[in-house]
């Protein structure tokens, strides 16, 4: 960034989960160069007070009502304004105060402080995969219409994005999203019909939230990142390959008409990308560790198993299909998660109701805002139903 660039406010929805308190630590490296405007959270209301009091935003946002006190009380000696509840999440992501959102909150929710931005023409660092897999098309309309960027943090997509750079008028012949596998590569159903909470909790590259963690276990992560990157690059489901890539050294490749690949590589560390979206257009200087190829001997590439990993063949199903079932997916696979991380559900048993969810909630090939809103409600209560939650 130049030096002479005023200083970006920045928006972290969803402040205490991975990729907030990861961005935190990249904006306190460089306080010339960026500000925290707003801090908001679920129901973390402990670790909220702690950053509010560390970097004195405007604003910060408790999503759970019941923790509004606690937090106005912490903060009665500061200036920070505080507000808490649903609602207020959209009122606060329709304020000026801010230049950039970093949407960093996990799954569905996220999306409609998304929309409010946009709406309010406010660039976007977007963590939240979610928001574009239950409604890209409306998401990216919008955007184009505003004329704002939404500029990706997952690690997959900002790899595409920089290989894109200067690339505006070559067009794309593919896209490589390379996969780790997550922790059970190579493993048989005979094997994953006894995984518990802690084995999938147990990433062997990335450090994420428990929710991510989950979905890469599953791969219907890499499922979520191929329909996102549909509509984050204006790609046909046939223009977007998978790749399982257990290194994590090569985060993603794009491949032009002329046969050429670029790939963008380092080492798996989501600050990086977190660094780039948040200074985009320019780069910053840092102190992370640096990739040795001297240390790095292979590089290995597969094919992924979808016999085994059927969430990844059910995105395909959704990617393909698209209207409103990547959102019944979604909002299926939430539940899903929700119910294994409290061991009401087995790991198998987390693709059987995401399946049975994308069968039976009636699919509208051209949806409207509100049918996304109301298909997301619908799967939810009838995966919900199936487990009794």
């Amino acid at each position: 960034m130049n030096a002479n660039q005023p200083i970006k406010r920045i928006a972290i929805f969803g402040s205490t989960g991975s990729i907030g308190t990861q961005a935190l630590e990249v904006i306190e490296a460089n306080t010339d160069k960026f500000s925290v405007e707003v801090l908001t959270a679920h129901n973390n209301d402990e670790l909220l007070i702690t950053q509010a009091k560390k970097f004195n935003p405007n604003i910060v946002v408790i999503g759970d009502d019941k923790k509004y006190n606690s937090v106005k009380e912490a903060l009665s000696d500061t200036d920070v304004k505080v507000f808490a509840g649903e609602k207020a999440l959209e009122e606060v992501a329709a304020m000026d105060c801010y230049d950039l959102m970093l949407a960093a909150i996990v799954g569905y929710a996220g999306l409609r402080p998304t929309l409010k931005a946009i709406d309010n023409g406010k660039a976007i660092a977007l963590a939240n995969k979610e928001t574009l897999v239950v409604a890209g098309d409306i998401i990216m309309r919008k955007a184009v219409e505003k004329r704002i960027p939404i500029i990706p943090v997952d690690s997959e997509h900002s790899a595409i994005f920089q290989c894109l750079v200067g690339e505006t008028r070559n067009r794309i012949e593919k896209i490589i999203l390379t996969a780790s596998g997550g922790p059970f590569i190579g493993r048989k159903p005979n094997y994953l019909v006894n995984v518990k909470r802690e084995h999938a909790l147990q990433h062997p590259n990335w450090s994420m939230g428990a929710k991510i963690t989950i979905d890469s276990a599953t791969l219907m992560n890499k499922g979520l990142e191929m329909i996102e990157a549909k509509w984050l690059f204006n790609l046909k489901p046939e223009q977007i390959q998978v790749v399982i890539h257990p290194q994590s050294i090569i985060h993603s490749m794009v491949q032009f008409e002329d046969g050429s690949i670029k790939a963008q590589l380092g080492l798996p560390d989501m600050k990086l990308p977190i660094q780039y979206a948040l200074a985009f257009p320019g780069r910053i200087k840092n102190d992370f560790t640096r990739m040795d190829f001297k240390k790095i001997s292979t590089l290995t590439f597969e094919e992924p198993d979808v016999k085994t990993f059927r969430n990844l063949g059910l995105a395909q199903t959704a990617l393909e299909k698209a209207g409103n079932l990547p959102c019944i997916m979604n909002a299926a696979n939430e539940i899903a998660v929700f119910a294994f991380l409290r061991n009401r559900i087995n790991f198998l048993d987390m693709t059987d109701l995401i399946e049975k969810t994308m069968n039976t909630i009636p699919f509208i090939e051209k949806p409207t805002l509100e049918e996304y809103f109301e298909s997301d409600g619908e799967a939810r209560n009838f995966a919900a139903d199936l487990i009794k939650l």
